[in-house]
């Protein structure tokens, strides 16, 4: 299966095992719930997708790379004990607390939630000395003498053996104690994340121009040579930071990342071109309705890889203004709920002062515990910080007269956070329209016409901004060109 399949039957997982009867026991008792085994080839994202799984469902998650420990942290260290049997009193060898296991009880303590995942990367391979625990780790859910507490499901993560030469097969009793789930690499899955993910447009472009590339793994006389998942995404990562300190990208640097010499050389030089498409373009001034006269005739004459790079690039260029729209509704939206309930306790409470001050403390407490549970992912973060921000400028003064005034001083900072919300979506309204008029001139009802809407119809802050804006261009192309199955058509003919 895909990542995405394997990510929603460890959702349906965790909502099996966590289900407890009348009496608050779990249904499934805790030795049959057996513990997943993800195999699957390298940087195709198991780790990720336990990260985003944990913090959707709001349960813990403790992580390690098992190749990164000895026998005596995944167990504990011996120390000598003295027992008494039978009248006799004998030194007898115990172990103290496994590292694993205590930072699963550390987890809890810091976040107050009894119940996760506790995920092992690279189980199949340890080291000879640590095989034997590992096996006792699936099969009795233990390390050492401390078992893993209940409520704690185990996801463990491993390679093919044609991946890895270090892989340890497991034997036949240890599998019949677990679920493996088989994942493979799907371009198309990890495209609809990468864009949510906010990767670069130039490798998203490249992308889907050349997805025999997305992921290869292949062995010649030079070696093993490969590109995976997790090389696109990191190097996506350095390529934003290349570009803020204007430095070059070289063909030596993308094979640091994606290490295939011919997909690093297209690739290095796929970059140059899309900057140069961009800069010839001028994508900034078509979405201001400014285009150059230049750039219909440009497009009339070139490629069909020149002419998608150019809707790429429109694209890109007008999802920075919709999800821009997108966070700025959110904010605003917590904003005006935290709003609503202040006024509503202020028809009981004596203090508007105090009360308006316990509200903003405790939002920042909660917050502070999701993100220390891991429960927030960047773009949630940077948005509360932005809330508190206001939430500080709004604080009420214990020598406001009146109840009403205690709230007009609150919402002081809202009206800003409002008008500033209309001027980001008027802004986004009118890049639309203007990509809408330059997609119409340039290509018509065409192929990239089929690419332009699909993509507005598959992104999350698109898809959002489209329900409460109307466009009536969008709906139109999107009935007439039978959005979805047209633009598969035209991604089968690139693939030949």
């Amino acid at each position: 299966m895909n990542i995405r399949q394997a990510k929603e039957e460890i959702r349906h997982t965790i909502g099996a095992y966590l289900k407890k009867d009348e009496t608050g026991a779990y249904k499934i008792p805790v030795r049959r719930q057996r513990p997943l085994l993800l195999i699957g080839p390298p940087g195709v994202g198991k780790t990720q997708i336990m990260e985003q799984t944990a913090r959707e469902c709001g349960i813990g998650l403790v992580s390690y790379t098992i190749t990164h420990h000895t026998r005596q942290s995944a167990i504990g260290l011996p120390f000598i004990k003295e027992r008494e049997f039978q009248g006799k009193t004998y030194a007898v060898t115990e172990y103290t607390m496994s590292e694993i296991v205590a930072s699963v009880y550390q987890k809890i303590e810091e976040t107050g939630r009894k119940e996760g995942i506790l995920f092992i990367d690279e189980i199949n391979c340890v080291s000879e000395t640590l095989a034997p625990t590992m096996l006792q780790f699936l099969q009795c859910k233990q390390f050492g003498n401390q078992q893993i507490p209940a409520g704690w499901l185990i996801v463990a993560a491993g390679n093919p053996p044609e991946y890895n030469r270090s892989v340890k097969e497991f034997d036949m009793v240890t599998l019949d104690r677990v679920r493996t789930i088989t994942v493979e690499a799907d371009k198309k899955v990890w495209m609809e994340y990468a864009k949510e993910q906010n990767l670069h447009g130039a490798l998203l472009s490249y992308l889907e121009l050349r997805p025999k590339n997305f992921y290869r793994i292949e062995a010649d006389v030079d070696g093993m040579q490969y590109v995976t998942a997790r090389g696109w995404e990191d190097f996506s990562y350095l390529l934003y930071a290349y570009e803020e300190e204007d430095l070059p990208v070289t063909e030596e640097i993308v094979y640091e990342y994606l290490h295939h010499k011919e997909v690093a050389e297209d690739v290095t030089a796929y970059i140059d071109l899309y900057r140069k498409y961009q800069d010839d373009y001028g994508i900034d001034k078509i979405l201001s309705g400014q285009v150059k006269p230049a750039v219909f005739a440009r497009i009339e004459q070139a490629g069909f890889d020149e002419r998608l790079s150019v809707v790429n690039l429109l694209l890109d260029g007008l999802m920075g203004y919709l999800k821009a729209a997108d966070e700025e509704k959110q904010l605003t939206d917590e904003y005006f709920a935290f709003l609503q309930s202040y006024r509503k306790a202020l028809e009981t409470c004596d203090d508007p002062a105090a009360e308006y001050q316990k509200r903003e403390d405790q939002m920042r407490q909660e917050a502070k515990e999701k993100e220390q549970a891991g429960l927030f992912d960047k773009a949630e973060v940077k948005k509360m910080h932005k809330l508190f921000s206001l939430l500080k400028e709004g604080e009420v003064s214990s020598q406001t007269a009146t109840k009403e005034d205690a709230f007009e001083e609150a919402r002081i900072p809202f009206e800003c956070c409002r008008m500033e919300l209309e001027q980001i979506e008027e802004e986004a309204k009118k890049a639309l329209e203007y990509a809408f008029d330059f997609m119409e001139d340039a290509f018509g009802k065409s192929e990239e016409m089929v690419v332009f809407v699909t993509e507005l119809s598959v992104n999350k802050a698109a898809v959002g901004f489209l329900a409460e804006h109307e466009c009536k261009r969008y709906f139109t192309y999107n009935m007439e060109l039978m959005i979805g199955s047209r633009k598969s058509e035209i991604m089968s003919e690139l693939k030949r």
